[in-house]
């Protein structure tokens, strides 16, 4: 009955192991800029409980979108002032999450962009509905010799397991929101975060992380088996 229940148990993110050098790829936490985290001590806040958990790197991807048009060097300038606060053992790194909407379109076009290395560049659109022509967008930041990492692909509900595939077939990269796969987001994102991580199919994960209590509540959700935690060990 012991090694039953052992073999059977389901852990939390945080007593899994998993976070232990890990880079989170998405994150708000850079203060005041969006509907993420909105002051410094909250951000060096979330940055001590990541710390704690052994994360070694965090990306801040604050939004650019319609409804909030930050600009590039607006960022710049507040994750420099971030930074000089810090004194932590994060690598901390600037990009943004864009939402592929006229405002992308025209900072696309502008080439004013932040990108991760390796001319990567973290979109997303609307979890219900899709923007006009998202393949062709896609297509077209890959024909300019970017790379697309896909935002929470596993939350689109426009989206089925297969369609997902196969943008991951043509050359997009997907991230996974790592609290998809503790039930936090519910049942059916669930599912299909579980079925693309057994396939492989994520790139990076990160937090999406909004606020401190959220994020400690996703990682304290003991919803993880064993068979999910080695599979996020092979991201």
């Amino acid at each position: 009955m012991g090694l039953f229940r052992l073999f059977n148990s389901k852990h939390s993110l945080i007593d899994s192991g998993v976070l232990k050098g890990s880079t989170d790829r998405h994150s708000h936490i850079l203060y005041g800029v969006d509907d993420g985290i909105k002051t410094l001590e909250d951000s060096l806040a979330v940055l001590a409980f990541e710390e704690s958990l052994g994360v070694k790197e965090v990306w801040c991807t604050p939004h650019i979108m319609e409804d909030v048009p930050n600009t590039t060097q607006s960022l710049r300038n507040r994750f420099e002032e971030l930074c000089s606060q810090y004194n932590g053992t994060i690598k901390l790194r600037l990009a943004a999450e864009y939402m592929l909407d006229t405002v992308f379109i025209d900072r696309f076009k502008a080439n004013d962009l932040l990108l991760m290395q390796n001319d990567t560049i973290l979109v997303e659109t609307s979890t219900i509905v899709p923007p006009y022509d998202l393949v062709g967008m896609l297509g077209q930041i890959m024909s300019d010799g970017l790379t697309a990492l896909l935002a929470h692909p596993e939350r689109y509900r426009f989206l089925e397991i297969d369609d997902i595939l196969q943008m991951r077939e043509n050359g997009v990269a997907l991230q996974l929101n790592i609290a998809s796969v503790t039930g936090y987001y519910g049942k059916s994102v669930r599912t299909k975060a579980e079925a693309l991580l057994a396939k492989g199919a994520y790139s990076v994960f990160g937090s999406d992380c909004h606020r401190l209590m959220s994020l400690m509540e996703q990682y304290s959700r003991p919803e993880l088996t064993k068979k999910t935690i080695n599979n996020l060990n092979l991201i």
